[in-house]
């Protein structure tokens, strides 16, 4: 393997990137349509390889490149997902914003792995839900699952989207960047009517007020942004580890199905909004 790695190195992350590399690579991923999270997946690639090299990534050469991805193959491990990214973010610097000819580059290539996932049982699910210990997460976890959303759709449901009249939902720019509608279950519907009263945002379904919304002002969410993706996986981590190793306080409560949204019955009913 190649000495080029930084491990032991006291040059914090980052250090070999250059500002106007970064910025150049950045617009030209937004010029190309990239999504968000495809732009910081291909930046922290980029970074990453120049952390190994130690060096700015258009100094890299061909041979570093190629120690680099078996580093993250071979002695870091990196998964499928991951090495798809960091594939990606590599190529698309080379041939978009720092265009080299290499064979290394044409030759890279990933074994398509279609491995089945692995699908909790309802009540496996239920076990896991009922281990949130905020009203909140509890809500959004069941709203995700119960309507089959993926993680950043959830997040970025809004007050209008969800139209109670017709039992439908309506999600803005989903994979691929297209819209669609799903059905809206009842259960899920007094749900987040019975949520609503505490931040009572009015256009955020889960908006970011901290803790016990403690950044709400008079009762009344101000946040400018919903929860951001690191509080709901670190919920979810929580989660796992309560379910893992339920206490005997706790067992029984995580037994249940819905602990919470028996709790929530007297003020199900209350009114929200039109659209609600």
């Amino acid at each position: 393997m190649s000495k080029s790695n930084n491990q032991g190195s006291s040059n914090p992350i980052g250090a070999f990137f250059p500002a106007e590399l970064r910025q150049r690579l950045s617009e030209d991923l937004h010029l190309s349509g990239k999504a968000k999270r495809t732009h910081d997946g291909y930046i922290r690639a980029v970074r990453q390889l120049s952390d190994f090299a130690q060096c700015s990534p258009d100094e890299v050469d061909e041979m570093q490149v190629r120690q680099f991805f078996l580093h993250l193959k071979l002695d870091r491990g990196f998964a499928y997902g991951s090495l798809r990214v960091a594939l990606s973010g590599v190529k698309f610097f080379f041939t978009v914003t720092c265009k080299r000819d290499w064979e290394v580059i044409r030759m890279l290539r990933l074994q398509n792995i279609n491995a089945l996932p692995e699908v909790l049982t309802i009540q496996a699910v239920h076990r896991l839900i009922a281990a949130t210990t905020t009203q909140r997460m509890f809500v959004y976890f069941w709203t995700v699952y119960s309507m089959g959303l993926r993680l950043n759709e959830g997040l970025h449901l809004q007050v209008g989207d969800i139209d109670a009249a017709r039992g439908l939902v309506h999600i803005h720019r989903g994979k691929g960047a297209k819209d669609r509608y799903i059905p809206l279950p009842t259960t899920t519907l007094k749900l987040l009517r019975a949520y609503w009263v505490t931040p009572r945002h009015q256009r955020l379904l889960f908006p970011a007020d901290g803790r016990n919304h403690q950044l709400a002002k008079h009762g009344v969410s101000q946040a400018r942004t919903p929860m951001s993706e690191t509080a709901v996986q670190g919920a979810l981590k929580v989660c796992l580890d309560e379910a893992k190793r339920p206490s005997n306080q706790r067992r029984k409560q995580m037994m249940r199905p819905y602990p919470r949204r028996r709790s929530l019955s007297p003020i199900i009913k209350r009114p929200l909004s039109r659209r609600l």
